[in-house]
């Protein structure tokens, strides 16, 4: 029996190119700057990509196949953790849909194919709207956000 698959949409609009978007996507040395991540591959279709830590350990944190690559517009990869990428029913998919809108780029991130109640879905719904922001930052001031920023507690004023 297949289990329910559940997808998350998130657009948002940033003062810059369709070209300098999809850069920031797919070159290592500006992702790592808004993602905190590196994401690593040749970006030709079939072709692996590894979401890698830009720190000391360098620690491959997910890993997946490009699936089309029509820069600057679209691209679409596949997402896994690498412990369960070898199954199928655990891989889902990301596309990137950078299109030109005034002065501005509307970029769409739908992350679709996820199980639904998994832990990979429950945490992509908390890292894009981060990431995506982090994105629109560094590219309209040249500075991203902390991504690995945590809430801070209401009335107590501790960190947890």
């Amino acid at each position: 029996m297949s289990k329910e698959k559940t997808s998350f949409v998130y657009v948002t609009y940033i003062r810059s190119t369709p070209e300098k978007v999809f850069e920031a996507i797919t070159k290592p040395e500006i992702a790592r700057r808004y993602w905190g991540h590196e994401n690593v591959s040749d970006w030709k279709p079939g072709s692996t990509w590894e979401h890698v830590r830009a720190n000391e350990q360098r620690t491959v944190q997910l890993v997946g196949k490009v699936i089309e690559v029509a820069p600057p517009t679209r691209l679409v990869i596949t997402w896994a953790d690498p412990s369960q990428a070898a199954d199928p029913a655990s891989t889902s998919r990301v596309t990137f849909d950078v299109a030109a809108y005034e002065e501005m780029v509307r970029l769409t991130v739908t992350h679709d194919e996820l199980e639904a109640g998994s832990g990979m879905a429950k945490g992509i719904q908390q890292g894009w709207p981060i990431v995506l922001s982090s994105l629109k930052s560094l590219l309209e001031t040249g500075h991203g956000i902390d991504v690995f920023a945590k809430p801070k507690a209401a009335s107590s004023g501790s960190r947890s």
